[in-house]
């Protein structure tokens, strides 16, 4: 996702999935659109992945390509955990630096755990995610519809280049690390 402190929450409430099955969303999301800060401002082919610890804490590896399809490999590795004052499993906390964490909700989820959104309570960053490296033009219309439904600038969501022909070992590489 990205590197940013805690931030207080916007006081309008903002619509969540509405039961989260954290078990089904764990595992390897591609980001399509997301809302790029310094340290990923020029992202290619970046996969988030969650991982649920014995401990309830969700392992984070959002992995990415710097400034093309050739570039250096960045990765960043949060710690998150779902707010246990929510039912819904939609709201998380996320550590990129001691001690600081983050607000995330899951905006959206679809039915098979295929297409996400995550955002930022802040309505200032938000991730389109899909289980494919691949999106239509007209699902990730879809997708940032309903980012701008929620209230947010669709204008600051950049949509992340794609394209997985070379990357056969980083795959690789990343399925036996169970990324």
């Amino acid at each position: 996702m990205s590197l940013m402190n805690g931030c207080a929450l916007n006081d309008v409430s903002l619509p969540t999935a509405e039961n989260v099955n954290i078990d089904l969303f764990m595992g390897r999301w591609f980001v399509h659109g997301y809302t790029p800060i310094i340290v990923d401002k020029n992202a290619h082919n970046a996969i988030e992945h969650y991982r649920l610890d014995s401990d309830k804490k969700i392992q984070t590896t959002y992995q990415f390509r710097d400034g093309g399809f050739d570039g250096e490999i960045k990765t960043f590795t949060p710690v998150g955990w779902v707010d246990d004052k929510v039912d819904s499993n939609a709201e998380w906390r996320m550590q990129f630096i001691w001690p600081f964490t983050a607000n995330y909700i899951i905006l959206h989820v679809d039915d098979d755990y295929s297409e996400t959104i995550v955002a930022h309570p802040s309505r200032n960053y938000a991730w389109v995610m899909l289980r494919s490296d691949t999106v239509s033009d007209a699902d990730y219309d879809r997708l940032l519809t309903k980012l701008k439904v929620a209230g947010y600038d669709t204008g600051i969501i950049q949509k992340l280049p794609h394209d997985w022909s070379g990357e056969a070992e980083r795959l690789a590489e990343m399925e036996a690390n169970g990324l």
